[in-house]
């Protein structure tokens, strides 16, 4: 929730701007009523745009929440989905993302699917159940043909504003993990190719290092997004 409309216009023209030439797919979120305003101010750029959230239901009487028709009908085709703070502030819990993510997929939207543990699951060893939970109950229902429309997004909740510090090889192991547990549930190919992002407070001066390993396919920036230098900075690491 940051970023008023011509804020929103200015981050835009100056990332724009400063955009390095990379062949990594670049993505914005912008808050939904800014979502136009960001196709427009993009439409010349590679930079593609995606909703921060959307509701598992076609149309009715939901107060506030944003369908995929919705989305689709302003050319967005990007939804972020189980974010952390959709999760630990709007009680969104694994029945209500799978539901979500079905939604999208059917509507053929890509989804940027967020999971990841809070500090008392990795303080009790308790970090790779609660990924693996998180993962097979909201996707291993799909159909081995809707992961081609997933990108995955890890998000070590306790390494996010608190503190705590997530190293690079931290981040290795889990993606090494979420890689085989999607391995073990569908098959290798579709573990090989899905895309983990890492999201848990890249900056530039980690950026590089993070990215250098293995299992990171790049990662999903929050505060250093809302800088256009450190925004760039970071997609000239990957």
């Amino acid at each position: 929730m940051n970023n008023n409309l011509q804020e929103t216009e200015e981050l835009l023209a100056e990332l724009s701007a400063k955009l390095p030439d990379t062949d990594a797919d670049v993505i914005v979120a912008p808050t939904f009523v800014n979502l136009q305003a960001a196709k427009q101010a993009l439409q010349d750029s590679k930079i593609q745009v995606a909703a921060q959230n959307m509701h598992f239901a076609e149309n009715g009487a939901y107060t506030g929440e944003i369908s995929a028709d919705m989305l689709l009908s302003l050319d967005v085709d990007v939804v972020i989905l189980g974010h952390s703070e959709r999760r630990a502030y709007f009680g969104e819990n694994d029945e209500l993302l799978a539901k979500k993510v079905k939604t999208a997929i059917e509507k053929g939207l890509k989804v940027i699917f967020c999971f990841g543990e809070e500090l008392e699951d990795r303080k009790s060893d308790n970090h790779f159940a609660v990924v693996e939970s998180q993962l097979k109950n909201a996707l291993f229902d799909l159909d081995a043909s809707a992961w081609n429309k997933i990108v995955l997004a890890y998000e070590p909740v306790w390494a996010i504003g608190t503190g705590e510090t997530a190293s690079p090889e931290q981040a290795q192991e889990m993606h090494a993990f979420i890689r085989k547990t999607i391995a073990d549930g569908f098959n290798s190919s579709i573990a090989e190719d899905v895309s983990i992002l890492y999201g848990g407070s890249v900056k530039p001066a980690n950026a590089a290092e993070i990215f250098s390993k293995p299992d990171v396919d790049g990662g999903l920036i929050g505060g250093a997004s809302l800088k256009a230098e450190d925004f760039s900075d970071i997609i000239k690491a990957i």
